[in-house]
């Protein structure tokens, strides 16, 4: 998937301390460059809507986020100008002034205050920063509203491979394809799951066995043998083969009951196989839980997620249990234990994996979709280091807000079954993910 470029646009009045504003600047491109591997820049701070219009014309770059600094005052001309050109989302970027008790030298701060006032009444999205280049805070917010961007762009990207339909009453694995494309990008392609089984079964050893050595690297005591675990590399290797064709890099795969009565295996290890490679893998053909683990997994910086029901409540530690049958990449078992293969447990076919999950500290995450659109849905935990609780995978997470209210409330707003989970603390990005998609956004946390 391409990445935009961010385009960096420092525009001041000559009226202004232009010495001081160039330092700014000065410093500010040595940031940037660390932080943007696609930068586009003017040669020198544009003073000028005229010398804005010039520079903007010149542009041919995709443009995924306009970082926008007044390092002096500058009207609402120079924003305007750049409305007209571009439909990006603007990090406006207010300065401090170098000195007090004087001559105002840069007035920067009324610049972003005229600035986001125009980009509000336009409706254009936009965020704001106020700092200099050398403080810690404008960095992190740089590298978050930047990493946001991409992440929106990947989104309009994104393939869904949706491997048969869902089952029966599972209504939350569907989706409005219409809208889900309208609203995020997201484009859904169909692959019908009974041709996948029969071309799946037309392989030969030698065109699946690279599947066997691949996951035999990662699982302890796999039986390489087993007819399960051919069955499994029969069939990734076939659905492999479709990714790369289709540019898929997500899955939704319908699990049960065709993989147990047409292939006699179970789906579990072909979903913990690709997510741990990079193509997130959710089953029961659940498609916004699949769109919610490639969010987390690029809004993380490529960890792999994990997709689980929260099937038990342990008020004494304040904590709830998220499992599912056999489904976690294989990075994400506990270290003491590693990743271990098992059976189904309500059809005790392989191969599955069947472990505990490793502690640290985790963000639970779903995009949900109601009658009133899409909406987000965020919390932040710490995965405990407790037994597994359960055959298949499983994690136990202390949550930060009160366990019993938080169920309630989840339950109250109608939260679709599967939530997902990354390893790390990501909270703040989902936060600006939403405010820049313009999506309800339900944050339970305690800050």
């Amino acid at each position: 998937m391409k990445e935009p470029a961010v385009l960096y646009i420092p525009v001041g009045r000559k009226t202004f301390d232009m010495e001081a504003a160039e330092a700014y600047w000065e410093e500010t491109k040595v940031l940037l460059q660390e932080e943007c591997p696609r930068l586009v820049q003017p040669e020198g701070i544009l003073t000028s809507p005229e010398e804005l219009e010039t520079f903007l014309k010149s542009v041919a770059e995709e443009i995924g986020l306009i970082i926008y600094q007044s390092v002096t005052f500058a009207d609402g001309e120079f924003i305007y100008t750049i409305t007209q050109h571009s439909q990006a989302p603007v990090l406006v970027w207010s300065v401090r002034e170098p000195s007090i008790n004087g001559r105002l030298r840069l007035n920067s701060l009324t610049g972003g205050n005229s600035t986001s006032h125009v980009l509000q009444t336009a409706r254009h999205p936009y965020s704001f920063v106020f700092g200099n280049p050398e403080e810690a805070h404008v960095r992190k917010t740089i590298r978050k509203t930047a990493g946001v961007q991409n992440v929106i762009a990947k989104l309009k990207q994104l393939n869904v491979g949706v491997i048969g339909e869902h089952q029966p009453g599972f209504y939350f694995s569907g989706t409005d394809e219409a809208y889900l494309q309208e609203e995020l990008g997201v484009n859904v392609e169909h692959i019908d799951l009974q041709a996948a089984f029969d071309a799946s079964k037309e392989l030969t050893e030698p065109e699946y066995a690279p599947l066997i050595e691949e996951a035999d690297q990662h699982v302890i005591g796999l039986k390489r043998d087993d007819h399960t675990v051919q069955r499994f590399a029969q069939f990734s290797s076939h659905v492999r083969s479709l990714v790369q064709d289709k540019d898929i890099h997500a899955l939704a795969i319908r699990c049960w009951p065709e993989f147990f009565n047409e292939l006699g295996a179970a789906a579990c290890s072909t979903l913990s196989h690709f997510t741990e490679q990079g193509t997130v893998s959710a089953c029961e053909s659940d498609i916004h839980g699949s769109v919610s683990m490639f969010i987390l997994q690029e809004i993380s910086g490529g960890s792999a997620p994990y997709l689980g029901d929260m099937v038990h409540v342990n008020e004494a530690s304040n904590s709830v249990v998220f499992w599912h049958c056999g489904a976690g990449a294989y990075s994400l078992a506990h270290p003491s234990q590693g990743a271990v293969p098992g059976v189904h447990p309500n059809r005790k076919l392989g191969f599955a994996m069947d472990f505990g999950l490793k502690p640290g500290k985790v963000t639970m995450f779903r995009l949900g979709y109601t009658p009133d659109g899409f909406r987000l849905l965020i919390m932040r935990g710490e995965a405990l280091d407790t037994p597994k609780r359960f055959q298949g995978t499983s994690v136990e997470v202390a949550l930060e807000t009160d366990v019993t209210d938080t169920v309630q409330t989840l339950m109250e707003a109608g939260y679709e079954p599967h939530y997902g989970l990354v390893y790390e603390d990501v909270v703040d990005e989902l936060i600006e993910l939403g405010r820049q998609l313009d999506l309800p956004t339900d944050v339970l946390t305690h800050g």
